[in-house]
């Protein structure tokens, strides 16, 4: 395999899993957007939380806060003007038939913002990856591999 779809590979699980588990940490009381209070509080446990489960230093931490605001611009370059995403994915279905224009336009315009931001996260991804002593590395393949969220403790 290319060393270069390699790199993307993982460093696109390793964003799922990143993204995954800001959800499962978020906890919140109520629904809906959250906001740029919602998502530091939720950065910051979760590089604290990985922080103790990794034994991370403070530059693999500081690199772990890189590519969580790598994501983050990320995500709002995807939501980038979606203020209801579910009412613009009903609003195809509002005719006699599917707007197919439409979604082209929608996953263009999010696949675009994917293909932009890309290159930031999988560097801040391997960066953030490369920084780790082999056993933290290893820890980190284990819980990709067991797909479960950091034990409690």
């Amino acid at each position: 395999m290319k060393p270069w779809i390699k790199r993307t590979l993982i460093g696109l699980t390793a964003v799922t899993v990143l993204l995954g588990g800001l959800a499962a940490c978020s906890h919140r009381a109520h629904r809906g957007p959250m906001t740029d209070a919602d998502i530091t509080q939720l950065r910051e446990r979760v590089i604290d939380k990985a922080g103790r489960e990794l034994a991370l230093d403070a530059a693999q931490k500081a690199k772990l806060g890189v590519l969580a605001d790598a994501l983050k611009d990320q995500r709002a370059a995807l939501m980038a003007g979606a203020d209801n995403p579910r009412a613009e994915l009903q609003a195809l279905m509002t005719g006699p038939q599917f707007d197919r224009t439409r979604a082209q336009a929608l996953v263009e315009a999010k696949t675009g913002a994917v293909r932009d931001k890309a290159p930031a996260v999988v560097v801040a991804m391997a960066d953030f990856f490369d920084s780790l002593q082999p056993g933290q590395q290893q820890q980190l393949r284990d819980y990709l591999q067991k797909r479960r969220g950091w034990s409690r403790g």
